[in-house]
């Protein structure tokens, strides 16, 4: 351990178990989940701050989003963090730069962690609130016996899912991975960017030449920056090992039988590898207790039917959001078969 983290709240570790805790601590992008505590990041450097599993009473998602809300035509889009809260009532807010990596942060406590609540006091209270509605409708329809022992089979399969979360997350990211950089990405895109990239590398070429011959200050200043603007705008776009047809299908075939593995040791799984994620269990037994399918292959039939309904002109809540960005591309690029 360079430096020992700093304790946030009233509670502290003790030296020794600190530094071993932190060591072994699972990391997700700037943060980390040890046995002992949590670590979490400050501005500049990751893991800085510390949090004792036995303080935490919440740990959540928070999302900024930029100009454009939820279509993602902002700016910057959407701004993730990771919101931890402890000794009743006081707050860390840690600022992340993929929101891939507070979901599977999350999704870690979840797994390891139950008793530590993952959704805001808001949230959470809209949660119960559906929750209580679904049951109300349950009661008013008196669903069929079937339809009672399928919701039974799906709450099953979801509970075997969060067993092993990084498969479904896997899944998820891989789909929204082809879907939005390749799937959405214009050809033309590349050579552009390319063209771009000529024109930075020769800028800061002619920039060396001009410090050399010393062309003046201004110069250099200019030069070196427009090199730096066309060079990062220019490589972001730029096919790489991480960015291109072969590696992401790859990706997206290893998720699905990584997960197909999985849920062969489970008897009779309700849905194919390509949809086994805890979201869309959750979702079919909402649709079973409001009486619209009798049975798994009918709710999964119109869960399919509500997704292809929902575009950037339909208007959902922030919770209903998170569950279709996590599951609708990985629809889209099954074709919804």
């Amino acid at each position: 351990m360079i430096f020992k983290p700093q304790r946030l709240g009233s509670t502290a570790l003790r030296e020794e178990e600190l530094v071993s805790d932190k060591k072994a601590c699972r990391k997700f992008g700037p943060c980390g989940v040890g046995k002992k505590a949590i670590y979490l990041n400050s501005f500049y450097i990751d893991r800085q701050y510390y949090v004792p599993i036995s303080s935490v009473s919440r740990i959540f998602k928070r999302v900024a989003m930029s100009k454009g809300g939820f279509t993602g035509k902002g700016v910057f889009g959407s701004l993730p963090y990771l919101v931890v809260e402890y000794d009743d009532g006081r707050e860390k807010q840690c600022n992340f730069k993929h929101e891939e990596d507070v979901d599977r942060l999350i999704a870690y406590i979840e797994q390891e962690f139950p008793d530590i609540p993952v959704h805001s006091v808001e949230a959470q209270r809209k949660l119960d609130e559906k929750a209580r509605r679904l049951a109300l409708k349950q009661q008013e329809r008196d669903i069929s016996d079937e339809a009672k022992a399928d919701i039974a089979m799906l709450e099953k399969a979801e509970k075997y899912l969060h067993g092993k979360s990084d498969l479904y997350l896997n899944l998820s990211q891989s789909a929204k991975k082809k879907k939005r950089v390749y799937e959405r990405s214009n050809p033309a895109y590349k050579w552009v960017a390319l063209a771009i990239t000529i024109m930075g590398v020769a800028a800061f070429v002619y920039g060396i030449y001009a410090m050399a011959t010393q062309a003046g200050l201004g110069v250099y200043f200019l030069l070196f920056g427009l090199a730096a603007i066309f060079l990062f705008s220019g490589a972001s776009v730029l096919p790489t090992s991480h960015n291109n047809r072969r590696y992401i299908e790859g990706r997206l075939l290893k998720a699905v039988d990584d997960m197909e593995s999985y849920i062969k040791k489970y008897p009779d799984f309700p849905v194919p590898a390509c949809y086994a994620h805890p979201v869309v269990l959750k979702r079919m037994q909402e649709i079973l207790r409001e009486g619209r399918a009798d049975t798994i292959p009918e709710a999964l039939r119109i869960l399919k039917e509500d997704l292809k309904a929902l575009n950037s002109s339909v208007v959902v809540e922030q919770e209903e959001y998170d569950e279709v960005v996590a599951i609708k591309p990985m629809f889209l690029v099954m074709d919804y078969k």
